[in-house]
């Protein structure tokens, strides 16, 4: 109870409510430019607000974070070019829906579902921390690793129905993940003495490029008429839409407080799990996913923010982020002096602040999250050979601007025109992503796993992680395999 009224208190605190609110302003914005990602932003925001007092910087972060998660979905419904990696799955049926006429009320969809999402995740921040960070403490490095063949097997529902050329795509982000030197063993593969390889691939050049200039590309090549699309006067969705989907949205939610809260999960991975369970689930749905469906839109908008929540836990728990953005908060706030294990415990009154401004953050999301969305439509009214090319400008800058390195655009351009390359002969570009984002955490933990063996403690007892893992990676394969062979 005292700790409800401390963050009431919070709530009301002028150094609190206005940082928030200017922070989720920005990253609303800020994450529907492909390129500047939430973790670029806070990166820099860090450091610009390192002379603030803590409690102003942490409401401001706390905004960014939370508006950047949804910001990215504008861009991936209007125009296919997701302005996060946490975004990628969003596109999937909320560019269909934008194709349709739609556009308006998927972006007001997205935004509540971010919304509920989010607040779903402060709650299980705030009551159910300590538990869920001893479940996420008990997974090992096989867990992890089934975890990623679990995540690889999403191929067949980002390929939509082209389960053999996802593969292809998957394997080819696989094999461009490995390019780089190897933190394990520090041995640079494929790079052909070439040193800018020497860091590896970043996959949101890689998006940037897929998504962005490859769509461009795209675009300007076909001859497609412009869609017209009728603004409704209101953009929030009916009452009887969110409570229809509750369901769907709560285990969304549980989906993603969950995967957040595994350490080096985030986000993006929580979407394209939510998505793809929402794919198997969901036997209703009056449109097919893929094509416009708004189970599509609605799982991974609530999965992604509600991992927010979860990748807090344990990070106040047990010191450790669970995605980059915690990552960098985590080392801001080691510049601040806080070096605790556990800030829930250690520092609280940073704990409440933490949670007030997510709270404050979230209600704002709802309130800038459901402005501007008639004057980003609109651009979709701009002619393909005036609005492309500012596309393609944004794609160069954004990848200029994520190490200010030319190559990082030469980079860029390469993957969209394998983009476009792709799109003409109808071989789809997410499993290149996904393969990449993956490549890291199956590397990593198969690394583990294989030195673990040598003293036979690869599998040790068979915990329920582990058996479900194994199980689903079972089914969800046979299941995959079926639908190929059908």
């Amino acid at each position: 109870m005292q700790n409800f009224l401390s963050v009431l208190h919070l709530l009301i605190r002028p150094e609190v409510l206005f940082p928030a609110a200017l922070g989720t302003l920005m990253g609303v914005y800020i994450g529907a430019i492909p390129g500047l990602s939430g973790t670029m932003a806070v990166s820099l925001l860090v450091s610009l607000t390192y002379t603030w007092s803590e409690t102003p910087a942490i409401a401001l972060i706390m905004g960014v974070f939370v508006g950047v998660v949804y910001g990215g979905s504008r861009s991936a419904i209007l125009l296919n070019i997701p302005g996060a990696p946490a975004a990628v799955a969003t596109g999937f049926d909320g560019y269909p829906l934008a194709q349709k006429g739609k556009a308006a009320e998927a972006m007001g969809l997205a935004c509540v579902q971010s919304f509920i999402g989010t607040i779903l995740g402060i709650l299980a921040l705030a009551f159910l921390t300590p538990q869920i960070s001893k479940i996420s403490s008990l997974f090992r490095s096989v867990d992890y690793l089934l975890l990623g063949v679990l995540a690889l097997l999403l191929v067949g529902s980002v390929s939509k129905g082209r389960m053999t050329k996802g593969l292809l795509g998957a394997a080819l982000g696989l094999f461009l993940g490995c390019v780089g030197n190897t933190s394990q063993f520090s041995v640079n593969r494929f790079t052909f003495d070439v040193r800018y390889l020497d860091g590896g691939i970043g996959f949101i050049v890689a998006m940037i490029g897929l998504f962005g200039a490859g769509e461009a590309l795209y675009q300007l090549s076909i001859d497609a008429p412009t869609v017209r699309q009728d603004i409704p006067k209101r953009i929030v969705p009916p009452f009887r839409t969110i409570l229809k989907h509750l369901p769907l949205t709560l285990f969304s939610s549980v989906l993603g407080i969950f995967v957040g809260a595994l350490p080096g999960a985030g986000g993006d991975m929580a979407a394209l799990l939510g998505y793809d369970a929402a794919k198997r689930t969901v036997r209703r749905n009056e449109v097919p996913f893929g094509e416009g469906a708004v189970e599509g839109l609605i799982a991974p908008e609530t999965a992604n923010n509600a991992a927010i929540g979860g990748a807090l836990i344990p990070m106040l728990t047990l010191g450790v982020p669970g995605d980059a953005i915690t990552a960098v908060l985590l080392g801001a706030l080691s510049m601040r002096g806080v070096s605790h294990l556990s800030l829930q415990s250690a520092r609280p009154d940073l704990y409440l602040l933490i949670l007030a401004a997510l709270v404050l953050s979230a209600l704002f999301l709802l309130l800038f999250g459901l402005t501007g969305i008639r004057l980003f439509v609109r651009m979709l009214h701009i002619p393909k050979g005036l609005l492309m090319p500012v596309i393609l400008m944004l794609c160069t800058v954004g990848a200029y601007a994520i190490n200010a390195n030319i190559y990082d655009v030469l980079l860029m351009v390469g993957f969209g025109l394998l983009g476009f390359v792709m799109k003409r002969f109808d071989y789809p570009v997410a499993p290149i992503v996904l393969g990449l984002i993956l490549r890291s955490l199956l590397e990593t933990n198969a690394i583990r796993v294989v030195l673990l063996s040598a003293s036979g403690g690869v599998f040790g007892a068979l915990t329920p992680f582990l058996a479900a893992l194994l199980i689903g990676a079972v089914i969800l394969g046979q299941v995959r395999i079926g639908k190929e062979r059908v």
